[in-house]
């Protein structure tokens, strides 16, 4: 049975992939550099998330006007477990939140058509204290999946879920230190 709340993620022993949709300017200077650059913002949050089928929903397949590119943002879970060891809760006291380098929510996951699942996935805000840290030391590959999402997207719509769901990248569990689980509210 699937915790209510818990990181499921596509990961190896040193690194985690994160999922991110972005305007072409932006997917093909970062893909151009294989890290991120102008025009992606150094001077704003920066939201990352493990859940494929969540930025899915989020993104509406690639559609939304700039989200249109999606990219695989594979980094160090060195860096992954740092963030989420700064991160507070989007719930706490309003002053916490305000102080805090790297921000924490829990929304529902989201089945191939989009529709809300009674299980939550955890979406990261890295602050702009962070932002340089994230770009230039954790990140160690970025891929354009955009093709595959639009592949995927096709045969949903063609009501071929069974397909889709064979090119989704796999997604377990991530177990964090029993602490920094307890402070985020992992179920």
């Amino acid at each position: 049975m699937t915790a209510l709340r818990e990181i499921r993620a596509d990961y190896d022993a040193r690194t985690i992939v994160l999922y991110q949709a972005y305007p072409p300017a932006v997917a093909d200077a970062a893909l151009a550099a294989g890290r991120f650059v102008p025009p992606f913002s150094f001077h704003r949050m920066t939201w990352i998330k493990p859940s494929f089928r969540w930025l899915m929903h989020r993104s509406n397949w690639a559609q939304k006007p700039g989200q249109t590119r999606v990219l695989a943002v594979r980094i160090t879970r060195e860096g992954w477990e740092e963030a989420l060891g700064r991160a507070v809760l989007t719930t706490a006291h309003p002053d916490e939140v305000a102080r805090a380098e790297v921000h924490v929510q829990w929304d529902p996951e989201r089945t191939l058509r989009g529709a809300a699942l009674n299980q939550y996935s955890i979406q990261v805000g890295i602050g702009r204290s962070l932002i340089r840290t994230f770009a230039e030391e954790w990140v160690t590959e970025l891929t354009d999946l955009t093709p595959r999402v639009q592949r995927i997207a096709a045969l949903v719509r063609g009501g071929q879920t069974a397909k889709a769901q064979r090119l989704l990248p796999p997604e377990r569990p991530y177990q964090l230190p029993a602490g920094t689980a307890h402070r985020l509210d992992i179920l």
